[in-house]
């Protein structure tokens, strides 16, 4: 692995210049390293970090990546992680025109790291640098510990997606020293929203009340004049915001490695201090990585969006033409089956942008009912690139199709979910189209998309010694082959019994047609994991 020659930076520096003009935003130092196809298969089971902490898993991986090699080589065009400065890597067999079309497609990707607001908590971080820290420090401690140092990394990993990543997003966009208090943020969010469950024109009016506070007696005596009618409305408010104050914060309720972190009582225990490195370690590391699986379609379909669109408009392509639309329709493709993120987000992209310059987004078109005069509609806003800086910056992949994918999206590009059967006869699955419905379709996105469980701290069976977990149920039960190894990693770095309340699948009538969804019966149960033994019950 070594730095690109000074050639190649030419390209990349001339790319930076063409990027900025169009809007892209994005910071003036970035590394770009030369690799060999053995390298990418040495750094992807590390997330392209090569400084990431060693462990045993990555080193399967890596060998599973070889055999995978040998039988279907394969030539990987580009990698870019989001750090200070960006890291990206490239194959070291590309010629000039294909480098200019990566070079678009990697500022794509920065200019995304840098400035979509779910990503925000890593914009000031270097995080190659901390891996490195983070990956000596493992290191000293497995000299001292032995093989139980990946005992805690393998018992931490089990749990890393049970981090409150939502709440750190609030937190980052939310100030903590702002012209509120938390007994303001606590009655609005929580008093009036859970415990009182007022309507929303009774949660608008409170919301304006206050505002009027602030009009009549400044920011300063605001809040102390808007407390006086709650506390005569609601003379039980104060009593209840005081024990809220002394309990967990909500966060802390959420993120199950961050209590296990600060209230475990084996980990307090100076014989296993070290343990609590580790756990941070593997935690904070989850944190990073958070945005980028939750905004794989957007992330790839915006540095799409530009490759294609600078590299049309490059002088360099010169030439080059029929070999730019093979590579670009590998990578971009429409799949008849199955999801493309990179085909999917472009599409989106380009379709907001069209709908945003025809003024589309819209009352006046949202109101119509003829598909003539929507075909027709067009306001000529000019906005649409304006639009999708926007859509780029605040959305994620959950809220980004959930917003933009639309009948007309679907009809524009044939796109249909579709299913399988078995043919009894033949004993082979046929494929036919279930559905072209852009809520369907939808659906079928989401049913895709990373949705950690959300799981919580009960803290009011959080007593003697046992921690007491419940899974919010939504629809979907948990993988019952991860449950076991979850409760018994966290069973040993809570130092006690652990309970587990969840939803399994109680009974099932089978459909009487292949076009309809089987009947599923709930059943609440509990799952607990004391002395390495799980048992499970029926609540």
């Amino acid at each position: 692995m070594q730095l690109i020659d000074q050639h190649a930076k030419a390209i990349m520096e001339g790319c930076k210049e063409r990027a900025r003009d169009a809007g892209l935003r994005f910071e003036d130092e970035s590394l770009e390293y030369v690799v060999t196809n053995r390298d990418m298969i040495e750094l992807s089971p590390k997330i392209m970090i090569p400084t990431l902490y060693d462990y045993w898993v990555h080193d399967v991986e890596v060998l599973q990546g070889k055999g995978r090699y040998e039988l279907y080589p394969h030539n990987p065009y580009e990698t870019v992680i989001n750090t200070r400065p960006a890291i990206s890597y490239y194959n070291d067999n590309n010629p000039d025109w294909l480098n200019v079309m990566i070079f678009y497609h990697v500022l794509g990707h920065i200019d995304f790291f840098q400035n979509n607001l779910y990503y925000r908590h890593t914009w000031d971080d270097d995080f190659a640098g901390r891996a490195l820290a983070d990956k000596r420090a493992i290191a000293k401690l497995r000299s001292e510990h032995g093989r139980w140092v990946d005992y805690v990394i393998e018992f931490a990993r089990g749990m890393d997606n049970l981090v409150d990543f939502h709440g750190l997003v609030s937190d980052e966009h939310r100030p903590p020293h702002g012209p509120w208090s938390t007994r303001l943020d606590w009655y609005l969010d929580v008093f009036l929203q859970e415990e009182k469950q007022v309507r929303v024109s009774e949660y608008v009016q409170e919301v304006e009340r206050y505002n009027q506070c602030v009009r009549d007696h400044g920011e300063d005596d605001a809040e102390e004049a808007y407390f006086a009618d709650v506390v005569r409305r609601y003379p039980e408010f104060q009593a209840m915001y005081e024990k809220a104050r002394t309990e967990h914060a909500p966060n802390d309720l959420r993120d199950i490695m961050r209590f296990v972190l600060e209230h475990s009582p084996f980990l307090e225990r100076d014989e296993n201090a070290w343990m609590r490195q580790i756990v941070q370690i593997v935690r904070e590391t989850s944190l990073y990585f958070q945005p980028q699986i939750r905004t794989k379609i957007m992330n790839e379909g915006w540095a799409s969006y530009w490759h294609e669109t600078l590299f049309m408009q490059d002088d360099r392509i010169g030439g080059h033409e029929v070999d730019f639309a093979r590579v670009n329709a590998a990578v971009t493709s429409m799949p008849r089956v199955g999801l493309n993120p990179y085909a999917l987000g472009m599409r989106l992209f380009y379709f907001i942008e069209e709908a945003a310059n025809k003024g589309r987004y819209s009352h006046k078109f949202l109101a119509l009912l003829d598909q003539h005069q929507r075909r027709e509609f067009d306001t000529h806003t000019g906005v649409g690139r304006e639009f999708i800086f926007a859509v780029r910056e605040n959305l994620n992949d959950y809220l980004f199709t959930s917003t933009f994918i639309e009948q007309d999206f679907v009809d524009r590009h044939e796109l249909f979910v579709a299913d399988k059967v078995l043919d009894e006869q033949r004993m082979v699955w046929q494929w036919y189209v279930k559905s072209r419905n852009a809520d369907d379709y939808k659906q079928m996105v989401h049913d895709q998309l990373y949705h950690p469980p959300h799981v919580t701290i009960d803290p009011g069976r959080t007593k003697g010694g046992a921690l007491a977990l419940v899974h919010h149920f939504e629809g979907k039960p948990l993988v019952r082959d991860y449950i076991a190894n979850t409760l018994l990693g966290i069973e040993y770095l809570w130092g006690g019994p652990v309970t587990l309340e969840t939803t399994d699948v109680g009974d099932v009538q089978p459909s009487e047609s292949p076009d309809q969804t089987p009947e599923v019966t709930w059943q609440r149960v509990r799952y607990t994991m004391r002395d390495r033994k799980l048992k499970r019950e029926e609540i």
